[in-house]
Order: structure tokens, then C-alpha cells, then sequence
């Protein structure tokens, strides 16, 4: 078994202890050996961290605020900040890491873009930051993901991408990786494939991880006006896959001093045999070329995972969020979808505004636990609510 000596960071081969490495077929061993010999000197290259941080700026409009939600603390009794992703162009943490894997794309001389999505919001922001760099982009989306995230279909044909429904499976995420998959291996050579979350095989989790980690070093640079020191008691995020996560969380993996809590998805229970709990229910094997934990029969197949959220739909977690749920560096709770659109509709009267069904599993978190008056507790409000309103009129009684 595999043991890392720093938790936030993977080993050579990809692994975060047990967990992560890179289980992929021989047509794509090229392109992930490149892609992993290069990303981390890319990253550092002066010139292409102006780049990005100027369209992280001036585009994406960061740094997202950290706001002190004031009702909201005084509902938990502790002092509450969100930290707005919900704010950046395309209304979720998602550009983060696409204009990141754009620019890099572009670097290492890929002329053409894919991606997954579910939720549809990492393929809107992959859409957009082709449309800026005039790269061709296609999308792979579930056809039932594409049925009730109708608008941001929309959007990503408006922003020129081609969105390619999967009919096979579930439909969903699960399923619209595998077509990406197939794709990349059919197009080995030109095309670069921007995976939405800490998920795939490696250096796809550390490359992801450290684009979305301008969240957690943004909440550093943050807290100290607000609260006189630079790190919370608590940090708080949903996790699917894994990204929003696990940016809000790197930069703070380090300091004991920092509790973490994490928000999955159970969906109509964890014994409903209609859940996404994967840290809860899952078990070791492998999944879209990574080592990790997954829903998975007796004899390794992949079990269908369900939850009203599109984005937590998953059934596997990134290998940083496996291997942190096992040696109890961070505490994972299962959110039902009751338990989310209760959040949300909390959220939305408490503070006027309106969640991701994604971010509500988070804000639902905060009920598991019992807070002192002076605990300060940030959440990653990973996305905003629009695309969500047919799932809130329907289901949370607001007619």
C-alpha cells in the first residue's frame, strides 16, 4: 500500500496514499505522460500565471467575495462566512479550472477541447473559455442530465460548443465521462480533454486541485480583516468529484488548527438503494482511470448512483477526498435531497440568495453539527441556483 508523506499533495505515481494513480488504455498513455511531465512547470511559468490570473480577474470576475452571513450565523450560532463562487462568471467555481486547462491546452499545442458535465456548469464554463480562445469544444452531457439542466444546454450551444447527449447508462455524469473518454482515445493527438473535478487518472486531480485552490488562498488572504487571523475553525463543501472541495480546502490541509466537513450526496437515503454517498457506501477499485473509493456490486460493477443534484450524481469521489476521508483528516456527512432543498430554501429566506442544489448540501452540513459562539465556519458556495429553479418549484413547495 502506497503512503504519502503530505496529504495534499500526491506521490510520482499519482497516489494519495492508497488511493489515484492512472489505470488508462495504451492510446492515451502519450498524452497523460505528457500532460504529466508538463502541467506543474507550465503552471509556474511566470507569463502563463499572468495570463490567468488576469482572466481570473478581469473575466471571472475574482476574488469572489467572503461574505458574513449574519442570519444565517446567528441560525447556527457561529459566525458563518460563504464564500461566493456562486459570484464568478458562468456562477460557479468551474471557470476556475477551465480557463486554467484552456490556457494550458493552448500551450502544449491541443487545438481542440472535450468535457463532461452534469450539472452542466463545468460544461458552460469550458464552452466559454473556448468561445474566448476560439477553440473548438464538444460536451458530453447524459440525456437526463440534459433534460432538467435545460438552460445550460442552452447556453453552451449559444457559446458555439456542440453538446453530445449519452443515452447509454444512467444518462448521467457517470456516463458522460465514459463517451469523453472514447472520444480522447479516438483523437489522441489533438485534442485535450478538461476534466471538471478531482477525478481521473493522475495528474488530473493534482492539476484540478491546485487551478480551483485560489478559492482556499483566497479566503486566507480574506479572513484576516474580518476575524484577525488568516484560517477558520471550519471549512465546509459539497463534493461530488471533488473540486470546489478540494480548492477551498488545499491550502488549509496542513494546519490541524482547521476542521474539515464535507457534504455528500445520499440522496433518498443511504439504505433507498437511491443514493450517491460513495465515501459512505463505496468500496476500492477503479473508475475513468483513477483508484478510488466507488459504488460497485460484489463482483466490481458499477452501481447507478442517484441524487436531485446533477453535479454530486457520481458514483466515485477524487483519490484526495478518499484518502482524506480515511485517515480522518476530513469528516464526510451523506445530505439527503430533502435535507438539501430544506438548505436551500433556508438559505434563499434567510439570506436572499439562491444555491446550487450542489451548495445547498453543503449549507445542510452545517445542521450536523453543534457550534461555540466564537467558531468561524467558511462554506463554499460553489454555484448559484438558476439552473435549479425547475427542481426548487417542484420540489420545495414555492408555488
Amino acid at each position: 500500500m502506497k503512503k504519502t508523506r503530505q496529504e495534499n499533495k500526491p506521490d510520482r505515481e499519482g497516489y494519495y496514499g492508497e488511493f489515484g494513480g492512472a489505470y488508462i488504455p495504451e492510446v492515451l498513455h502519450a498524452n497523460v505522460q505528457e500532460l504529466g511531465r508538463v502541467y506543474r512547470k507550465i503552471l509556474a511559468e511566470p507569463s502563463f500565471r499572468r495570463e490567468l490570473r488576469g482572466l481570473l480577474v478581469d473575466y471571472a470576475g475574482r476574488p469572489t467575495p467572503l461574505y458574513a452571513a449574519g442570519r444565517l450565523s446567528a441560525r447556527h450560532g457561529c459566525r458563518v462566512y460563504l464564500k461566493r463562487e456562486d459570484l464568478t462568471h458562468t456562477g460557479a467555481h468551474k471557470i476556475n479550472n477551465a480557463l486554467g486547462q484552456a490556457l494550458l491546452a493552448r500551450r502544449m499545442g491541443k487545438r481542440r477541447i472535450i468535457a463532461e458535465t452534469g450539472a452542466g456548469q463545468h460544461g458552460v464554463a469550458a464552452a466559454t473559455a473556448c468561445a474566448l480562445l476560439d477553440m473548438p469544444c464538444a460536451v458530453y452531457m447524459g440525456a437526463v442530465d440534459m433534460q432538467r439542466q435545460q438552460l445550460n444546454v442552452q447556453k453552451m450551444r449559444m457559446l458555439g460548443a456542440e453538446v453530445r447527449p449519452v443515452r447509454g447508462g444512467n444518462m448521467t455524469l457517470k456516463d458522460a465521462t465514459n463517451e469523453a473518454i472514447r472520444d480522447w482515445c479516438c483523437h489522441p493527438s489533438d485534442t485535450h480533454y478538461i476534466i471538471g473535478s478531482t477525478v481521473g487518472p493522475h495528474p488530473y486531480p493534482d492539476l484540478v486541485a491546485r487551478l480551483q485552490s485560489v478559492i482556499g488562498k483566497e479566503i486566507r488572504g480574506q479572513l484576516p480583516s474580518r476575524e484577525g487571523r488568516d484560517y477558520p475553525d471550519l471549512l465546509v463543501a459539497c463534493v461530488g468529484g471533488g473540486s470546489n472541495a478540494a480548492g477551498t480546502i488545499l491550502p488549509y490541509l496542513a494546519d490541524r488548527r482547521v476542521s474539515i466537513l464535507l457534504a455528500e450526496a445520499a440522496g433518498e437515503g443511504l439504505e433507498s438503494g437511491k443514493s450517491a454517498a460513495t465515501i459512505h457506501l463505496g468500496s476500492v477499485g477503479v473508475i475513468h482511470g483513477s483508484r478510488t473509493l466507488l459504488m460497485q456490486t460484489d463482483d466490481g460493477q458499477v452501481t447507478e448512483p442517484y441524487s436531485i443534484s446533477a453535479g454530486l450524481d457520481y458514483p466515485g469521489v477524487g483519490p484526495l477526498h478518499a484518502h482524506l476521508a480515511r485517515v480522518g483528516r476530513a469528516e464526510v456527512v451523506a445530505i439527503t435531497d430533502r435535507e438539501a432543498l430544506d438548505a436551500a430554501l433556508e438559505l434563499t429566506r434567510l439570506e436572499g440568495i439562491i444555491p446550487a442544489l450542489e451548495s445547498a448540501h453543503a449549507i445542510a452540513a452545517l445542521s450536523r453539527r453543534r457550534f461555540r459562539a466564537d467558531e468561524v465556519v467558511v462554506v463554499c458556495l460553489s454555484g448559484r441556483g438558476d439552473k435549479d429553479m425547475e427542481a426548487y418549484i417542484e420540489h420545495a413547495n414555492i408555488h
